[in-house]
């Protein structure tokens, strides 16, 4: 699978804190849902490793801190952790993460021209409205392939 062609991809970079952070996570969409894989590379030290990741109702990732992604990806109105962009952490080795989920939330045309982000810190899975994840420190905008 992860030598098809996705249908959506996006490509990671860090923002001003955090510019050795690049990636790409694409996006198959399948029968059951959405197979998301993502690689990153560069993610920063932190005390746990864990970085949540979730898609965004914004479409820019320009500016510090990325102000223009906006919040969760959210279409039904949930609360989190069950909003359609709630995606499972990051789990840093060494600076590097790989992910591989499928999810049913979303298809790939709901996402496209949405974002991508990286907090900088884990999802507790419990606050209101984003789970405390701490700064937005990577972003890509996910583009059709």
């Amino acid at each position: 699978m992860q030598n098809a062609i996705p249908n959506a991809s996006a490509y990671i970079s860090g923002g001003d804190s955090n510019p050795k952070i690049s990636g790409t996570v694409r996006f198959y969409q399948q029968n059951n849902g959405v197979l998301i894989i993502a690689e990153i590379n560069g993610l920063p030290d932190s005390e746990t490793g864990f970085f949540a990741f979730h898609i965004h109702e914004g479409n820019d990732c320009r500016g510090d801190g990325f102000p223009n992604t906006g919040s969760h990806y959210n279409p039904r109105g949930k609360d989190h952790p069950n909003h359609a962009g709630d995606l499972p952490p990051l789990l840093s080795a060494g600076g590097k993460a790989t992910l591989a989920v499928v999810t049913n939330r979303f298809d790939v045309n709901d996402v496209i021209g949405r974002t991508v982000v990286i907090h900088s810190g884990p999802d507790d899975f419990k606050t209101q409205p984003s789970g405390n994840a701490g700064n937005k420190i990577a972003c890509g905008v996910i583009v059709r392939r």
